[in-house]
């Protein structure tokens, strides 16, 4: 008799685990207190216009600039505006050329801006060449020229250079005459003629613009000046006996310039339950001051550079400002910008005009030079550092400016201004005051800084002016 059998089942296989043998890290951190940072901020600068400038307190809130009376000869830019491909001059900023300077018609002038022929010239072309016959007023819209001339030895040299928002040929008006230069388009130019024919047609027809240009402008006077337009101080040197000697005074500026403090300010806002709950291990409000009062020196050095009242780019001197040779920073356009004062103290610039200026540098064999500025090894040209400031911009066109500048009051230089001892005063000039408690339990703190910049003589700031930024093959 057979027995049926069935084989036997597979027993199912084992899982192994491992066992944990100690506890996890994931569970440990319940437990334990985390090593944090404050809270960072990437906006953050080095802020070295704030740091060098030296500050001077300012108790009334304003700071006057007196000066020796000097007389403006008209050595002004003229504005422009554009539409598409086409450039028309502003009328009134015709006023700007210097035998048009306080003339004020302008009905006058509007007749004269539609006069303006616009004229387009490729780098390397002549506008005008010396010994030709002057019979146009040019204003440059855009671009650079050359003003070239004849050196001591009979060589060509570089007279000056001029950019957007120059002129020249404005004696024109007066009459005819000979270009005693040659100028050369070194960039694409953009220029407004105007033809001296152009010009007595209009002034026939308006008889005080005729008689303006005619009587040389409003800025006739009877006093001699020294070489940078103040009232002279006569002198006698070199005499001997009993010789006579001038009277002399030195004259002041009757409308002195005023600088009021400007202000930066925001209202910080912290709800009470933050502030009472979540200060451990680091104070809530304390870090949100922090981060608030970096914003505000960052915006602050901002406006010093660009405030249309008080910035260095737009209160620099019309002759403090130079145009590059080419296009980007060389060191012969550096060795310019020095030569313009007594002293430099610093130069400013965008980082990436730094790096276009050493590009230019690598490309001749030369090396920066460096000194100590706080400690710290700083690039320098001819001894003067060469300190980085982003808040100088760089326009759509790859171009920025190089900023130079003296510094001090005893130096006649650049100072900033602040005012000192404020209610609630956390650090100089800036001040946080408590505003009180809505009925949402937030907290609000309003957080003021007040600043503002002064140029005591013209040539305290000089400025290198469309430098080219971009990335050069």
């Amino acid at each position: 008799m057979s027995v049926d059998t069935e084989p036997a089942a597979t027993p199912p296989a084992v899982e192994l685990r491992q066992v944990q043998l100690s506890l996890s890290t994931a569970a440990a951190r319940n437990l334990a207190t985390t090593t944090k940072s404050e809270p960072q901020m990437q906006g953050i600068s080095s802020r070295w216009l704030l740091r060098t400038l030296p500050w001077v307190h300012t108790p009334g809130g304003v700071y006057r600039v007196n000066r020796r009376l000097s007389y403006v000869v008209g050595d002004g830019r003229v504005t422009f505006v554009k539409s598409g491909s086409r450039v028309e001059v502003i009328p009134a900023e015709l006023a700007e050329l210097p035998l048009l300077r306080g003339f004020d018609d302008p009905t006058a002038l509007g007749a004269l801006a539609d006069r303006f022929v616009q004229q387009e010239y490729e780098p390397g072309q002549v506008v005008v060449e010396a010994g030709g016959n002057a019979d146009h007023v040019y204003l440059i819209a855009h671009g650079k020229i050359e003003k070239l001339g004849t050196g001591q030895y009979g060589d060509e040299t570089v007279l000056g250079r001029l950019g957007d928002g120059d002129t020249f040929g404005g004696q024109v008006l007066a009459g005819d005459g000979t270009w005693d230069f040659t100028a050369k388009a070194v960039t694409a130019v953009t220029l407004l003629a105007l033809p001296r024919t152009a010009y007595l047609a209009v002034a026939e027809r308006y008889e005080n613009l005729r008689d303006h240009v005619q009587g040389g402008g409003v800025n006739g006077h009877q006093r001699s000046t020294n070489p940078f337009g103040e009232a002279a101080i006569e002198l006698s040197a070199g005499h001997v006996g009993e010789a006579v000697l001038p009277h002399a005074y030195a004259d002041y500026e009757l409308r002195p310039r005023e600088y009021e403090l400007s202000v930066a300010q925001t209202v910080l806002k912290v709800h009470s339950r933050v502030a009472d709950l979540y200060n451990q291990p680091m104070n809530q409000t304390q870090q949100q001051l922090r981060l608030t009062i970096q914003e505000l020196r960052e915006r602050q050095e901002h406006e010093l550079v660009n405030n249309p009242e008080f910035g260095l780019l737009h209160n620099a001197d019309f002759d403090q400002r130079i145009q590059t040779h080419s296009g980007p920073p060389t060191p012969d356009d550096l060795d310019d910008l020095l030569s313009m004062r007594r002293d430099t103290d610093y130069i400013f610039a965008h980082p990436r005009a730094i790096a276009a200026f050493g590009k230019e540098c690598n490309k001749r064999g030369l090396v920066f030079g460096t000194v100590d500025v706080e400690g710290r090894p700083m690039p320098a040209w001819r001894g003067v550092p060469i300190l980085p400031c982003g808040k100088i911009p760089v326009t759509d066109r790859q171009s920025s400016s190089i900023i130079a500048v003296r510094t001090g009051e005893n130096n006649e230089g650049v100072i900033g201004l602040h005012q000192t001892g404020l209610p609630d005063e956390i650090e100089p000039s800036l001040n946080c005051r408590f505003m009180g408690i809505d009925e949402k339990a937030i907290i609000s703190y309003l957080v003021s800084a007040y600043y503002s910049a002064a140029i005591l003589v013209p040539d305290a700031v000089g400025i290198l002016e469309n430098v080219e930024v971009r990335p050069r093959a």
